[in-house]
């Protein structure tokens, strides 16, 4: 596995195989003729007004694509990363426009469930992300270890180390558990440092910064806002008030240890062969997704992506305790986040420049946005001009109309007024 940084940074699951096309007009035709979960599908026009004044008409499909009701996606793809998409969306586009062997790409690879989906269905992955906290938690679920490896070494590490502790994470955590973090981070960094990170710490890493923070005793941390982000010491410190909490004693090396479990639990034989030959070259790129010389022209045949819906996550605040113990400093990294629209779609526009070059003749770009500040923006509107102007053809939008999440449950949004109601889906190609 190749990481590149920029210089200034640091058994198959789901629904059975669709059948694959890469005509659009066919693929058209089967989302017309879905009803895989007992709702036919409604086909409307959407109007997008692009350069100089001129409009243009996408086929618009309206149903529930994906949904809870299909088998559950991989167990490795059971970690918490801030506005996250469900499996089911990439495999949807994966296994209808691609083949084997096929390379599919994510220019904003957040926790990697495109990357994940498509080394799991026997396509070659291809990541970017500004946040290097992306291949910490993309690259070891990649190339998964074997349990008795993670025990093994979780048995070495010396989580007595002595430390000096950062007393204001006591606010999160009972002493001893802050102890044995610190003991944790150090044999990590001490890793890193004298590149003797193999991938079984790389692994221990990942799941160590997934437990970091939640809201059960399967984490390091008292009760806390979901596991998808950290909230500020005060704030904590005004959640253990109200709740009349301390921080419980927790077992770190136990808990990683049951949580490599848990997701290594669908790695059986055929899975690890499957993977060991999606990701045998797989590149991961910690850099800004508009200019990626990394990566070859025409070289791509699927792009499945979701971006920053401008402003709705602060992904420097929500990842300051990540970053904390990956030895990340939040503040050097240029993520995109902006509030104005124009704004969102100038970056998008450099992104769409870069992702034409990459991209095969005839190849695709999925790429997903939601309804953002309360359904006033809708963000596929806002893209198909972001496609037009690198000269990619906008084939259709596909809405996913889904139920409520357990995300939008744990934060108290009722899904059909404050929050994302649906996946929107932009199709280009070249």
């Amino acid at each position: 596995m190749k990481t590149v940084c920029d210089n200034s940074q640091l058994q198959l699951f789901g629904a059975p195989s669709a059948s694959r096309t890469k005509n659009p007009d066919e693929l058209k035709l089967q989302l017309k003729q879905f009803d895989e979960f007992g709702e036919a599908t409604q086909r409307i026009e959407t109007n997008v007004v692009i350069e100089h004044g001129a409009s243009l008409s996408v086929d618009t499909f309206v149903n529930e694509f994906w949904t809870a009701k299909q088998r559950r996606a991989s167990s490795l793809h059971e970690i918490s990363y801030r506005a996250c998409f469900k499996p089911q969306l990439p495999r949807f586009f994966i296994e209808r426009l691609t083949s084997e062997s096929d390379t599919v790409y994510d220019p904003f690879m957040g926790r990697g469930t495109t990357l994940v989906e498509a080394a799991l269905l026997g396509r070659k992955p291809l990541g970017c992300d500004a946040n290097p906290l992306s291949v910490v938690l993309v690259s070891p679920r990649l190339i998964p270890p074997r349990i008795n490896r993670v025990a093994d070494r979780l048995q070495k590490i010396d989580f007595g180390r002595s430390e000096s502790l950062p007393t204001d994470l006591l606010a999160f955590y009972h002493t001893d558990t802050l102890q044995e973090i610190c003991a944790l981070r150090s044999y990590l960094l001490d890793k890193q440092k004298h590149g003797t990170l193999d991938n079984v710490d790389a692994w221990i890493r990942m799941v160590a910064v997934n437990r970091l923070t939640g809201h059960s005793p399967g984490f390091f941390s008292v009760y806390t806002l979901p596991p998808n982000q950290a909230v500020s010491v005060e704030s904590q410190t005004r959640i253990n008030q109200r709740r009349d909490q301390r921080p419980p004693r927790r077992d770190v090396p136990e808990l990683i240890l049951r949580k490599s479990e848990a997701l290594l639990f669908d790695c059986d034989e055929e899975t690890r062969r499957i993977l060991d030959r999606s990701c045998k070259d797989v590149v991961l790129l910690t850099k800004d997704a508009s200019s990626t010389p990394e990566i070859e022209t025409s070289s791509v045949s699927l792009v499945v992506t979701s971006p920053p819906f401008l402003d709705i996550v602060d992904y420097e605040s929500d990842n300051w305790l990540r970053c904390w113990f990956c030895g990340i400093d939040p503040k050097r990294q240029r993520l995109t986040v902006v509030k104005a629209l124009d704004k969102w779609q100038a970056a998008m526009r450099s992104v769409f420049a870069e992702l034409a070059r990459i991209l095969q003749p005839n190849g695709y770009v999925a790429f997903e946005v939601g309804e953002v500040r309360r359904g006033t923006i809708k963000l596929e509107e806002a893209v198909v001009p972001c496609g037009v102007s690198a000269g990619l053809q906008p084939v259709l939008i596909l809405i996913n109309d889904q139920e409520f999440t357990k995300t939008s449950n744990c934060w108290g949004v009722q899904n059909q007024v404050a929050g994302t109601n649906t996946n929107r889906v932009v199709l280009f190609r070249k």
